[in-house]
C-alpha cells in the first residue's frame, strides 16, 4: 500500500468510525428512554411512547452534537493541544538539555528524509512512563510528543524507532482520524457528564414523585458510562492494525529492527501508562498503552500486546532485511548510481517516485544525517534563533549572482527591517551561497518551527517581505515563487489555523484545467535550456497530460498553456482539495514529464518537490550528484 491508499484507508475508516459512533448513540438513546420511563413511572405500563421516544432522541442527539461539535471546533488549532492538554511543553532548542537536543536532531533527520516540515516537539516532563504519540490534520501542521521517561531510559537507536513509528501516523494519514476520534467521543463523555451534574444536584429533588433527579443523573452517568465503553472499542477497532503498520514504517525508516525491539522488551520490564486526566481521550494516539490495565483489555485495548509487537517486528528483520546491505553498508547517497534514491539512476521511473510519496528510506536517511552533519555550526544554530530564521528566509530570496539586483533587494529590505536583521541576513547570504542548491528546501524546513512561534500577524509580514524581496529583482524567477509556496503553505497552520484541507473534487473533470496548467509549466521547467526546442516541450507536456485519469475523453491541448504565477498558485490551491487518488494521477503524471528525459534538473527537483509538498503529499530529498553544478536557464512565467 502507499502513500496515497493509506491516505483513503484512512478516509474508508473515518466512515467506518462514523458508522460505529451512529451505532453507539442509538444504544444510548434507547438506554435514556428507558430510563425517562422509569423517571416518570411510566415503566412497566407503557412501554412504547412514540412521543416521549422523539424527545428523548433529540434531546440526546443534541447534546452529543454539542459536545462533539465543541471539542472538534477546539481542535481546529491542531496536535499542539492535544499536547498542551496533555501536561506538555514546547520543547525549544535553547531550553533544552543534552537528551532534548538529541531528540530534536532526530526529528529533523525525519523531517528532512521524509520531505515533511520539521514537526514542534512538546515534551511531557511530569511523565516518566516510556510513550509517545504525533497528532494534527496534516503532515503540514504535525506536532510529536515525548515523555520525560523516554528519553531518560532509551538509547539513541530506540529513540529513532520510536520517532519513526511516529513519523509513519504523521504519513499514513492517521492524526486526523485520530483527531476526530476525540472529538466525537467527548460528545459521549458530555452524556456521562451531564449525569454527574444531575447527581450532585439533590435537596428537593428527593421529594419528587417518581424517579428522583438525582437517580436519574446516576443512571445517565452509567449510560455514558457505556458510552465510554463504546468509545474504546471504536478506538481499538480502529487503531491495532495501524499500530502494526506504524511499527513496519518504522523498521523500514532505519533499516534496525533492533532498535524497536529494544524499546518493546523495555516496555515488558517498565510503564507505558500516563498519569495525565487527559489520558484516557487521547489513549489511541500513543505508541504504547497509555492507560491502567482492565480486565477487558483484549478487547478494549488500543495497542496490540507487546509480545505480538516483538514476534512481528522480528519477522520483518528475518524476511525483509535479510538481503539488505546493513546500515554500515550502505552506499553514499552522493553516488552517481542514485537518483532520488532509487538504485538504477536513470531507470527510477514515475511508479517509483509515487511509491515514494510519504515513505522514508534508507538512504535518504541516511542523507538526512550528512546533511546535518556537513551544516555549518553557524547555520545549525541559526535555525533555532527567532531573528536569524528569519534572516534565512530572506538570504534564500537575495540573488547572489547578480550585485546589482541584490543591492536593490537590500535596499528594499533595510526601509521595511531592522538594520541589525538586515546585517544578519547579508551574513547567512553569504554562507548559504558557499552551499550545494540541495540545501535550500531542507533550510527552509528546519527554520519553521521557530517561525512557527511567531503571531499569526508576524508570519504574514514575513511572507510579504520574501514576496517584496522577489519582486525587487524586477523579474519573479521561479526559485522565488518555489519559496514562496513552500514559506506559505509551511506557516498557514500560524497564519490561517481553521484552513484544514477537506476533499471537495473527486473526478478529474472538476480539476482538469488546473492539472493541464501545472504540467505545462513543469514540462517548460524542464526543458528551458538553450538547446531545447518547442517540439520537446510540447512532447514532455502531452505525455504528462496523458497519465491523467480519462484523459481521452478530456479536450487536450497540442502546446502547453501559458500563465502567470498568479495563476499557478491558484491552481495549486484548487488541486489541494482533491481526493487522494486524483492526487496520485496528479503526482505521476508530473513525475512522468520530469523524468521522460531521464535527468532531473535542480529546478525540476525543486519545483516537483514544492507542488508535491503543497498537495499535502511530502516526497523525499531528490538524491542527484548534479545537483550543484553550474544554474541552468531559468523558467519564468509571465509575470502578474
Amino acid at each position: 500500500m502507499n502513500f496515497f491508499e493509506h491516505q483513503d484507508r484512512a478516509r474508508q475508516n473515518t466512515q467506518q468510525l462514523i458508522g460505529l459512533f451512529s451505532l453507539s448513540i442509538a444504544v444510548m438513546i434507547i438506554a435514556i428512554y428507558i430510563a425517562t420511563l422509569f423517571l416518570f413511572r411510566m415503566a412497566p405500563r407503557v412501554w412504547w411512547h412514540p412521543g416521549l421516544f422523539l424527545y428523548v432522541a433529540g434531546i440526546t442527539i443534541i447534546a452529543i452534537a454539542v459536545g462533539s461539535l465543541y471539542k472538534i471546533a477546539y481542535l481546529r488549532e491542531g496536535g499542539s493541544v492535544i499536547a498542551q492538554e496533555l501536561g506538555g511543553r514546547l520543547l525549544l532548542p535553547e531550553m533544552a538539555d543534552e537528551q532534548g537536543r538529541q531528540l530534536l536532531n532526530i526529528v529533523e533527520e525525519m523531517a528532512i528524509a521524509s520531505g515533511i516540515s520539521v514537526p514542534e516537539v512538546y515534551l511531557l516532563e511530569r511523565e516518566t512512563s516510556i510513550n509517545a504519540f504525533a497528532a494534527g490534520f496534516t503532515p503540514n501542521d504535525a506536532v510529536i510528543g515525548v515523555t520525560r521517561g523516554t528519553l531518560q531510559h532509551l538509547n539513541r537507536d530506540e529513540l529513532q524507532g520510536v520517532i519513526g513509528h511516529e513519523f509513519s501516523h504523521i504519513l499514513n494519514g492517521d492524526m486526523r482520524l485520530n483527531l476526530r476520534l476525540v472529538g466525537l467521543l467527548h460528545g459521549i463523555l458530555f452524556i456521562y457528564l451531564t449525569g454527574e451534574l444531575l447527581w450532585r444536584i439533590r435537596g428537593s429533588s428527593r421529594e419528587d414523585k417518581g424517579l428522583p433527579l438525582w437517580a436519574f443523573g446516576l443512571a445517565l452517568m452509567a449510560i455514558g458510562g457505556i458510552g465510554l465503553l463504546c468509545g474504546r472499542l471504536i478506538k481499538a477497532a480502529v487503531s491495532r492494525q495501524r499500530e502494526f503498520l506504524a511499527d513496519a514504517s518504522a523498521v523500514q525508516f532505519t533499516r534496525n529492527p533492533n532498535g524497536l525491539t529494544g524499546v518493546f522488551q523495555k516496555l515488558q520490564q517498565m510503564d507505558s501508562r500516563l498519569i495525565s486526566p487527559s489520558a484516557e481521550a487521547a489513549s489511541h494516539m500513543f505508541f504504547g498503552n497509555a492507560l491502567n490495565p482492565s480486565f477487558w483489555e483484549n478487547m478494549f485495548s488500543t495497542h496490540p500486546p507487546l509480545a505480538e509487537r516483538i514476534r512481528r517486528v522480528g519477522g520483518l528483520n528475518a524476511r525483509n532485511l535479510a538481503a539488505m546491505p546493513s546500515r554500515n553498508q550502505m552506499r553514499s547517497p552522493s553516488q552517481e548510481s542514485l537518483t532520488m534514491g532509487f538504485a538504477g539512476g536513470d531507470n527510477a521511473t514515475p511508479e517509483q517516485v509515487v511509491n515514494q510519496v510519504g515513505r522514508v528510506t534508507p538512504e535518504h536517511f541516511a542523507h538526512a544525517q550528512a546533511l546535518l552533519s556537513q551544516l555549518p555550526e553557524s547555520l545549525r544554530l541559526a535555525v533555532w534563533e527567532q531573528e536569524s530564521a528569519m534572516a534565512i528566509a530572506f538570504a534564500l530570496a537575495l540573488d547572489t549572482e547578480n550585485l546589482q539586483i541584490q543591492e536593490r533587494q537590500i535596499a528594499w529590505l533595510r526601509e521595511v527591517q531592522p538594520a541589525d536583521l538586515v546585517e544578519k541576513t547579508l551574513e547567512l547570504s553569504s554562507e548559504i551561497s558557499q552551499l550545494e542548491s540541495s540545501i535550500r528546501l531542507p533550510l527552509v524546513d528546519l527554520a519553521i518551527p521557530i517561525l512557527r512561534q511567531n503571531s499569526a500577524k508576524e508570519c504574514q509580514r514575513l511572507c510579504k517581505c520574501v514576496h517584496g524581496l522577489a519582486v525587487a529583482t524586477g523579474s519573479l524567477s521561479l526559485w522565488h515563487f518555489v519559496l514562496q509556496l513552500i514559506l506559505w503553505h509551511r506557516l498557514q497552520p500560524n497564519i490561517n489555523p481553521t484552513s484544514a484541507t477537506t476533499v471537495e473534487f473527486t473526478s478529474i473533470e472538476q480539476i482538469w484545467p488546473d492539472s493541464l496548467l501545472v504540467l505545462s509549466v513543469i514540462a517548460r521547467v524542464g526543458h528551458s535550456q538553450p538547446n531545447a526546442s518547442s517540439e520537446d516541450i510540447a512532447y514532455a507536456f502531452r505525455s504528462g497530460v496523458f497519465r491523467l485519469p480519462k484523459a481521452g475523453e478530456q479536450e487536450k491541448p497540442e502546446i502547453p498553456l501559458t500563465c502567470n504565477f498568479t495563476e499557478l498558485k491558484k491552481s495549486i490551491d484548487r488541486l489541494r482539495l482533491a481526493s487522494p487518488k486524483l492526487k496520485q494521477a496528479i503526482v505521476d503524471a508530473c513525475a512522468h514529464t520530469v523524468l521522460l528525459d531521464n535527468k532531473v534538473t535542480p529546478s525540476e527537483g525543486d519545483l516537483l518537490r514544492a507542488i508535491a509538498m503543497t498537495l499535502d503529499c511530502p516526497i523525499p530529498p531528490f538524491l542527484n550528484p548534479q545537483r550543484g553544478v553550474s544554474k541552468q536557464k531559468q523558467f519564468s512565467p509571465k509575470r502578474s
